[in-house]
């Protein structure tokens, strides 16, 4: 009884089915949530502390950071009860419109990442010495190179990568959202006579490519600078022949907060079991990860994953 009492407690309210609406959809801050409702923060925030404790949200810190999570369970009352909600919300007016609010809030992630980008240009392969570890690479280009494997490179950059696998006999779709990174990558690439790379122009979450297009997809370093890193594994996936593999490098969480200023990342790293899940939720079962000390001889650099999972069939 008391928890039925809760659940029609926490459903009674439209702001809260709004926000949990939003949070099933994206991970958010409390910002990012005032934007898209119109409500001031305490406003917000109450709302959020309601549905904390009745352990309906998941909390995760980045750097100075707060994103909140939609945490549904998999099984009882709750999730009954959301099923017959959300179902409902479809036909509500306002509900299309906070979903065109959200996509607001993401393409201003995304413009973010894209003017850093837009920016830097070529000047990308300079920087990027800061962080890239060959033998990480290396590790992460081991686990495709099969010859004859069209293989999609999300986040190509300046196409070092991309390059690398073309190298070794595969395919290669190079895909990234900066013009000017592309041009920078087809310079390389004809520098290099390299005829084995296609290159487009597309975003990480909306990938252009046609369901079941490629054998592989990696994204390498590339999950700390998206909108939405969720939604990228999920288009991964989508992408990916049955039976292929998805490969994704990037840093386990840390607090270096230099990184935001100095290479644009929108995200200090990511949590392991937090990729884990995204990868499941993606329909990419027993995914594999492994942690990879920092090598750098440099700055004081996080720790890296490599995470793969091969998509069924």
């Amino acid at each position: 009884m008391e928890t039925l009492q809760k659940l029609f407690k926490t459903f009674s309210d439209p702001t809260r089915i709004r926000i949990l609406a939003l949070l099933e959809r994206e991970e958010l801050a409390v910002q990012e949530l005032m934007a898209v409702l119109g409500m001031a923060q305490s406003r917000v925030s109450r709302h959020l502390a309601i549905l904390r404790e009745a352990s309906l949200l998941q909390v995760r810190r980045d750097g100075t950071s707060v994103f909140y999570r939609f945490a549904l369970p998999s099984t009882g009352p709750w999730r009954e009860a959301w099923e017959l909600t959300s179902r409902a919300l479809g036909e509500e007016p306002g509900h299309a419109r906070d979903h065109a609010a959200l996509a607001g809030v993401l393409e201003k992630r995304s413009a973010k990442a894209r003017s850093f980008f837009e920016k830097v240009g070529p000047e990308w392969d300079s920087l990027r010495t800061i962080f890239d570890d060959d033998a990480l690479r290396a590790r992460a280009v081991a686990r495709l190179a099969t010859p004859g494997l069209r293989v999609a490179d999300i986040g190509t950059g300046t196409g070092t990568l991309a390059a690398e696998l073309c190298r070794l006999g595969l395919r290669v779709v190079a895909i990234d959202h900066s013009k000017r990174m592309l041009a920078a990558a087809e310079a390389n690439l004809h520098a290099e006579k390299l005829e084995g790379v296609e290159l487009r122009l597309g975003e990480a979450g909306n990938l252009p490519l046609e369901t079941a297009e490629v054998d592989a997809a990696l994204a390498h370093m590339v999950l700390r600078y998206l909108p939405s890193p969720a939604e990228a594994i999920r288009e991964m996936a989508r992408v990916v022949a049955p039976g292929g593999m998805v490969v994704v490098v990037d840093f386990v969480q840390h607090e270096h907060e230099w990184m935001r200023e100095e290479l644009g990342v929108a995200w200090l790293g990511f949590g392991l079991e937090e990729i884990a899940s995204w990868l499941r939720e993606a329909g990419l079962p027993d995914p594999s990860i492994q942690v990879h000390a920092n090598t750098s001889s440099g700055r004081d650099l996080p720790d890296a994953f490599i995470a793969s999972a091969r998509k069924p069939g």
